[in-house]
């Protein structure tokens, strides 16, 4: 008699992955209808809801492409990449790179970027909120502590670089603009933060910014003290203002919250 893991593994295999000798095993009472038939009815369902999970977190990619093309490429993201939770929006993580290694999407270069793009909108939609940064108690640490301080961005802040225009691309193709289009893959890549503001301000936000200002954001998302990403900053980007960058990503929302050193100097490290 097998397990209920024994028997859910071979009920996966069988519904998602087509597998026979997992449907043979599990014993299935035909009645009016033949296993693999009802078998089949449930791999329909399974592969259907992912489907429609998809392209909803990947509206753009369908417009681009068309339903047809998503649906079997879904189907084929499910089996090589099965959910390994039960939280269905939390699902299609690796699509960007299951569409870079996907070969009817080769002449498609642009797609793995764009679609890091919409993954990223669609998890800055669900990222937990956070307190807007709190200046009074950054005026109550010494300047001389400064150095040591490490910043973290809001929760649903992600950073993304692409050698393609993906913001144009992705502004194009809006439910309010026009699919005909024209795009020049060659204009010019894209250096994006996309974030959620404060409610009442004005929702998902993707702004180009600077690669500097990728490279702060990226190590203060690390971990680094302020004192190791102005020093990164300033090596391969001399003329990066890094105060000036500072006020306006708090502004932006972007940077919500600080952590000062605790212990004696001796025991801390950069």
């Amino acid at each position: 008699m097998p397990s209920l893991h024994e028997f859910q593994r071979a009920f996966s295999a069988a519904a998602v992955f087509s597998d026979a000798a997992a449907a043979a095993s599990l014993g299935i009472v035909a009645g009016g209808l033949k296993p693999e038939a009802r078998i089949g009815i449930y791999r329909a369902n399974v592969l259907g809801n992912y489907r429609r999970a998809l392209a909803a977190t990947y509206p753009v990619i369908k417009r681009l492409v068309g339903a047809p093309f998503l649906d079997a490429a879904s189907d084929n993201f499910v089996r090589g990449h099965p959910s390994t939770r039960g939280d269905i929006n939390r699902y299609g993580a690796d699509f960007s790179d299951f569409l870079g290694a996907y070969p009817p999407a080769r002449d498609l270069r642009y797609l793995p970027d764009m679609a890091r793009l919409e993954w990223a909108i669609d998890q800055a939609n669900i990222a937990r909120d956070a307190a807007t940064f709190d200046l009074a108690a950054l005026a109550s640490v010494p300047p001389e502590m400064h150095g040591e301080l490490r910043f973290s961005l809001h929760p649903s802040a992600r950073l993304i670089v692409s050698m393609f225009p993906i913001l144009h691309i992705w502004q194009a193709n809006q439910p309010e603009r026009n699919a005909d289009e024209r795009i020049d893959l060659d204009e010019g890549g894209d250096t994006l933060l996309v974030l959620r503001r404060p409610a009442g301000i004005g929702g998902i936000a993707i702004e180009r910014i600077s690669r500097a200002d990728h490279l702060l954001l990226a190590l203060l998302a690390g971990g680094r003290s302020l004192d190791a990403a102005a020093n990164s900053c300033a090596a391969k980007f001399p003329a990066f203002d890094l105060a000036t960058a500072l006020q306006r990503h708090v502004a932006g929302h972007a940077i919500v919250a600080f952590r000062a050193p605790i212990g004696p100097a001796s025991e801390r490290t950069k």
